[in-house]
């Protein structure tokens, strides 16, 4: 497959300015870009799509070019947006960008001699621009008629209460002053981006016919969202990131295992790099046991691999297998820390457990997992309490220093799912 059926194949279409034309031109390699404003110091799932899209155009030789949003991200694009967003400093950009740009290095090839990405800062050249000169050799070319027509600025002028201020009014033409530096200075023909972008798209394809008299194209993918109708990349506990210290990597594994299942071959399109052979077989594996959940733990394990290495993947995955009940034999401290931040933890005091120790049955009522003695007994005697992933059925054991993991932690669990950490302090 060429790209574009390729991107076709997965979803990953949602409108093409002239497709037979761009077929035609992705015949031989062409330079494309995508922007993101830095509007935190980690990307999220949401923006996967449009910068794997970079990645699939890549691997198929083309020319990416990632847009660090300096000047845009200083501004705020209105689109999607019910309110203002809220200005950022440039120390706060600077470091935002810095931050990604580690990202980035794991989403696109920057050392490849054939076709390496670039990584560029809209700000280099916007911000020597004057305001008078912005507007005579930009603004000319904008039809206030046009602009109030694109979706993105008519959804927030027809909001009395919110409206639009004339600093996100004017973001439309920042991005489409991106395409045409980058087309005049970078001979860039294609920019792809979520499909909210379109109205920032085809002003930059207008502008770049008007002042270069060139012709370039726009491609949108689809913004995702789950089959049940809630926001992609979301969940109870908030945003879903690429950093690990703001989403660990166990509950980023967490996040995909959990795909809805009317959702999984959709997603091993979207965000892996699986061929059409491998998605059809686990597509056929799916529908014959989807208990068995193999196209789940095969989309958890590609994008967990391509996000934080494969080292990374497989503690997330050690642990996975401990919260449903896997021994903890050669058990890391690290593995067993990404357990600590998933489920609730009590301290005692480490004395408690010196010599005879304390009870089970005591340390279960401390724990939270039993309301009384009584109850836990009844617990321990059923069968239901496990100490360290180790079933216990005698309700007179005690626990000492001699059960503590890595000399601090005690794992317990009552049932199938209820857990807590023990932290002897």
């Amino acid at each position: 497959m060429n790209i574009l059926e390729e991107m076709q194949w997965r979803g990953l279409m949602a409108d093409c300015t002239d497709t037979a034309a761009l077929t035609q031109r992705t015949a031989t390699p062409i330079t494309l870009y995508c922007g993101f404003d830095p509007t935190a110091e980690s990307l999220h799932v949401g923006n996967l799509v449009p910068l794997l899209g970079l990645r699939r155009f890549q691997l198929h030789g083309h020319h990416p070019i990632a847009v660090a949003g300096g000047a845009t991200g200083s501004i705020g694009d209105p689109s999607g947006k019910t309110t203002e967003r809220q200005l950022l400093t440039k120390e706060v950009l600077d470091r935002n960008i810095a931050s990604v740009k580690v990202q980035l290095g794991k989403l696109l090839d920057f050392d490849t001699k054939q076709n390496p990405a670039r990584l560029v800062d809209n700000a280099s050249w916007t911000i020597n621009v004057s305001y008078l000169d912005f507007l005579r050799d930009i603004g000319k070319h904008f039809s206030v008629n046009q602009m109030v027509a694109k979706e993105s600025v008519r959804a927030r002028m027809e909001d009395r209460e919110v409206g639009i201020s004339y600093t996100e009014f004017s973001y439309m033409l920042l991005q489409a002053f991106d395409f045409y530096v980058l087309c005049r200075d970078h001979h860039c023909e294609l920019q792809i981006g979520g499909s909210d972008q379109w109205g920032n798209i085809t002003a930059g394809i207008d502008l770049c016919r008007k002042k270069l008299g060139k012709t370039v194209y726009g491609l949108t993918l689809p913004l995702i969202t789950n089959t049940d109708g809630s926001k992609f990349g979301k969940t109870a506990a908030g945003a879903i990131w690429l950093d690990p210290r703001r989403t660990s990597v166990y509950r980023f594994y967490q996040f995909w295992i959990n795909t809805d299942d009317r959702d999984v071959v959709r997603y091993l399109k979207f965000f892996t790099f699986l061929t059409r052979e491998e998605i059809a077989a686990l597509e056929a594996k799916h529908a014959a046991n989807p208990g068995a959940r193999e196209a789940h733990k095969a989309l958890a394990k590609s994008v967990t691999d391509l996000i934080h290495g494969a080292s990374a993947t497989v503690e997330a995955m050690r642990a996975s297998e401990i919260l449903f009940g896997g021994n903890l034999d050669g058990i890391s401290e690290s593995t067993f820390n990404e357990i600590v931040g998933e489920v609730p933890t009590k301290e005692i005091e480490k004395a408690r457990l010196d010599g005879a120790g304390l009870p089970l049955v005591e340390l279960l009522v401390h724990a939270g997992l039993c309301p009384s003695k009584g109850q836990a007994r009844k617990d321990i005697e059923g069968g239901g309490v496990n100490l360290n992933n180790v079933r216990e059925t005698g309700a007179t054991r005690s626990v000492t220093t001699r059960d503590l993991l890595f000399g601090k932690h005690i794992l317990l669990r009552k049932g199938k799912k209820n857990y807590t950490v023990i932290k002897a302090v």
